[in-house]
């Protein structure tokens, strides 16, 4: 692993988000809202260790994490469903699998550049995110 996630990332693209959001099961009312939210992560990682926090003016996320360690997710401020999460490495990409009610549920991120990317799955449903590095 020679990737550092640390950092600060501001939001600069946001594709697909009503449909996965719809697909999670989130109310009509939280996606208006949630659409016009500029999301901030803030990500610690000491090794193989993380957390991910997700900020916003709504609701905010966290979640803590070592690589290769299942653990319990509770996705508060996003759909409120518990389920095993593990988080691996695929070369450089930090790859999550969520196991729960919902099917082919999980996340990819990778950097190039300043740029972070990461992939929100559910079920059939792709919402792809792009954040630049804060200098």
């Amino acid at each position: 692993m020679s990737v550092d996630y640390s950092g600060t990332w501001d939001i600069v693209s946001n594709e697909n988000l009503d449909a996965y959001m719809a697909a999670l099961g989130i109310d009509f009312a939280t996606r208006r809202i949630a659409r016009m939210l500029k999301p901030l992560k803030e990500i610690k990682q000491a090794g193989n260790s993380f957390t991910i926090q997700t900020l916003t003016a709504f609701k905010n996320y966290s979640c803590t994490f070592k690589i290769g360690e299942e653990f319990e997710e509770i996705t508060k401020g996003m759909d409120n469903r518990t389920c095993q999460s593990v988080v691996k490495w695929d070369k450089e990409k930090l790859v999550c699998v969520q196991r729960g009610e919902l099917r082919n549920r999980g996340w990819t991120h990778w950097i190039q550049g300043d740029y972070l990317h990461l992939e929100l799955t559910c079920g059939d449903t792709i919402c792809k995110q792009v954040y630049k590095k804060r200098q």
